[in-house]
């Protein structure tokens, strides 16, 4: 009788690295994780050790294949999904970085971007790529590591140096340096890709600096990007599937046809729309982006990328001390009837979509003598419901496409009360799926597909299961109140900090 064969998948985010071994029922069998340091050189400043990103997944995925007592040559295929626009450059012959990788929240390159706004830029690059000019995305961040560290330009033009995306990075250092391969969800967020040719963009490297030899083959997100080393848990295993996390995220959620919106609540919010086969430009500061190529066949999506979402309970935690715990704030918040007039614009890192402000700055309105830390916390909590409304609003208007339901999942996804509230400011159902780890069921869904673990979407769509639902009961009257005030707090608290 055969092994029961499984799939690994590799889901390497911006705090931790952990792997999942999933069935072929789409049961999660095993979990690993392991966080890794954070580096903040100077304000503005988050870097990685890319060493340290690679030693910790590799970990992780051992342990989880050792908690399931069973061998490298029962995983089918392995799935990988990271964050995005986070910038490495390494030595092709050593295969050892020159920097510490440059993360996608870093603000060094401000100011190149604004010289590129400067320039008159802004209108093509968004044409092409679908981005806007910011220093989230990762072409800056090259240019920075070739312009800082000594002889690296050089040895760049010289075709000794590579730069990947930490998915690149990944498969890299799986394959021992015999693939240098990104998916197109992840070559998509550089700011060099063009999403309507579907190639790097020659014009694109020249203006930010970077050689297109150091850029990596770009593939679909479900097919065979190479096998890995033996010295990887002592088996060939194909890598079969690649995707940015919010792309994997979307999958996960199957969220395949036209349409079909997620939102995950994380650290920020990313809400992503299906928009079919064609790529739809925003008019409302929205990112169009590639979601995923099957086969020949790809998908675009249109992209609201909120700063601050679970991240303001944090601050609640640690920097009012409201709580102890991030999961009591839904009692403190549920201590008062309603916000009782309070409303929070958590701008601590700027707004992103649709106000794209990196020099707003966060407040709080209608503190009064009655106003307890009840208010404040749920203040916070009606903040992430908030700016996902402001987000969909500018969706449904550039996709012309009414929004009817919202699929979530993250970590506040799991908070009732908030689900309830976000029903009832937008108006449409809010689904919560049984299982929230729709990210790496994403990048495991893509690889079973590319190996045939999985024979087709049909076969898949079958293990996507609802869990609870959420419908809108919010007066009108009552919606229309509370989105006045939030867009007067919205509008005291832009261009703060200029």
């Amino acid at each position: 009788m055969a092994e029961t064969t499984y799939i690994l998948a590799l889901d390497q985010g911006t705090t931790s690295s952990r792997a999942l071994v999933i069935d072929r029922e789409g049961q999660i069998r095993s979990v690993a994780q392991k966080e890794f340091e954070q580096i903040f050189p100077k304000s503005g400043w988050v870097e990685h050790d890319p060493n340290e990103i690679w030693s910790s997944q590799a970990s992780v995925a051992a342990e989880a294949i050792a908690k399931m007592n069973i061998s490298g040559a029962q995983i089918a295929a392995l799935g990988i999904t990271n964050q995005r626009e986070t910038a490495i450059v390494w030595d092709r012959k050593t295969g050892q970085p020159i920097h510490n990788a440059i993360v996608w929240q870093d603000r060094r390159t401000s100011a190149f971007c604004d010289e590129l706004k400067g320039a008159g830029h802004a209108e093509m690059i968004q044409q092409r790529t679908g981005l806007v000019i910011d220093a989230y995305f990762s072409a800056t961040k090259v240019r920075w590591i070739l312009d800082h560290v000594d002889g690296a330009r050089q040895r760049a033009e010289a075709g000794e140096l590579a730069f990947g995306t930490v998915d690149s990075w990944l498969v890299w250092k799986l394959t021992a340096g015999r693939v240098h391969a990104t998916d197109i969800s992840n070559a998509c967020r550089t700011l060099l890709f063009n999403i309507h040719e579907q190639k790097w963009d020659d014009e694109l490297c020249e203006l930010f600096g970077v050689p297109a030899s150091m850029l990596a083959e770009v593939k679909g997100c479900s097919e065979t990007f190479g096998v890995t080393d033996t010295a990887f848990l002592s088996a060939e295993i194909p890598i079969a599937g690649i995707a940015g996390d919010q792309q994997a995220a979307m999958f996960g959620q199957m969220c395949t046809e036209e349409g079909m919106i997620k939102n995950t609540y994380g650290t920020g919010c990313f809400i992503v729309m299906n928009t079919g086969g064609k790529p739809k430009h925003s008019a409302n500061n929205l990112l169009t982006t590639v979601a995923w190529k099957l086969g020949d066949k790809v998908t675009y999506a249109l992209e609201g990328s909120i700063f601050i979402a679970g991240a303001v309970v944090q601050w609640l935690r640690d920097g009012l001390g409201c709580i102890t715990k991030s999961e009591q704030v839904e009692a403190l918040a549920g201590s008062v009837e309603d916000n009782g007039g309070v409303y929070m614009v958590p701008a601590f890192a700027g707004l992103g979509a649709p106000h794209w402000d990196q020099y707003a700055r966060g407040a709080i309105f209608g503190i009064t003598r009655g106003t307890t830390d009840g208010h404040i916390a749920r203040a916070c909590l009606e903040s992430i419901a908030f700016q996902t409304k402001d987000v969909l609003d500018a969706m449904a208007d550039d996709a012309g496409i009414p929004i009817t339901e919202l699929r979530v999942d993250g970590g506040a996804s799991i908070n009732d009360a908030l689900m309830e509230f976000q029903a009832g400011l937008t108006g449409v159902k809010v689904i919560r799926p049984e299982t929230l780890e729709t990210t790496a069921m994403g990048a495991a869904f893509f690889a079973g597909l590319a190996v045939g673990y999985w024979n087709d979407l049909d076969e898949i769509k079958q293990i996507w299961k609802q869990g609870a639902a959420f419908e809108s009961h919010m007066a009108p009257e009552r919606r229309a109140e509370l989105l006045k005030n939030w867009r007067k707090a919205v509008d005291r608290v832009r261009d703060w900090d200029r």
